[in-house]
């Protein structure tokens, strides 16, 4: 998660320079086109009337439209902070668990990660390096910070895992759910909501006593 910041949120806008406001400018007139219309089909003079600015200021930060690409999904390859506040007390596991499983499904379930997966997936042919961007800056920081968590509940004597970064990884699985794959899938997901947590909850439940001594 978390690994990148996008540039918005490495500092209050008010406190960027005038440069740096129109570089964040240009990043989220970039993410935006290459989603909706793809690498192929945007320009760079796109990308500079949507950000309103000139072309050679997209230019003066961007040497490329590939550069700008890579910068682009980059900005937004953003897993928060939040993750320093979870999985401190490895003495109650379940309510740990389940703050944790908030914040990883807020974060990956979430629209703005959904939209560079997307991007992602649809520029795999010519850019495979943003995927392993993209799971290296989000989805393999939460599994090691969880794995992390494991071994010191392991240590508390509690619980045993025969290893804690594959146990992490069917842990997430299980929370991603019918719900990661709906809207994958573009599909509604409303009826999904009212006992997502109610799901979570038991998912952690069933994984804890998998592996109580």
């Amino acid at each position: 998660m978390f690994a990148n910041m996008s540039e918005n949120e490495v500092m209050p806008k008010s406190t960027l320079s005038r440069s740096e406001q129109k570089r964040a400018q240009v990043l989220e007139a970039a993410i935006e086109l290459f989603c909706d219309k793809g690498y192929p089909h945007t320009s760079m003079e796109e990308v500079a009337k949507l950000a309103n600015v000139s072309k050679q200021t997209v230019y003066s930060h961007f040497g490329s439209k590939d550069e700008l690409f890579v910068a682009s999904i980059e900005s937004r390859c953003v897993f928060h902070g939040e993750s320093e506040s979870v999985l401190i007390d490895p003495l109650n596991p379940e309510e740990e668990l389940i703050a944790y499983a908030q914040m990883f499904s807020s974060i990956v379930l979430s629209q703005e990660a959904l939209t560079v997966f997307r991007a992602c997936i649809a520029n795999l042919d010519s850019h495979p390096q943003l995927s392993d961007m993209y799971f290296q800056a989000g989805p393999m920081h939460t599994i090691e910070i969880l794995s992390d968590y494991l071994q010191k509940m392991e240590k508390t004597g509690c619980y045993q895992f025969d290893n804690t970064r594959d146990c992490a990884v069917r842990l997430c699985m299980m929370l991603l759910g019918e719900m990661r794959l709906k809207l994958e899938l573009g599909l509604a997901t409303q009826a999904l909501e009212p006992s997502r947590h109610g799901y979570m909850l038991g998912c952690i439940q069933m994984f804890l006593k998998a592996y109580r001594v």
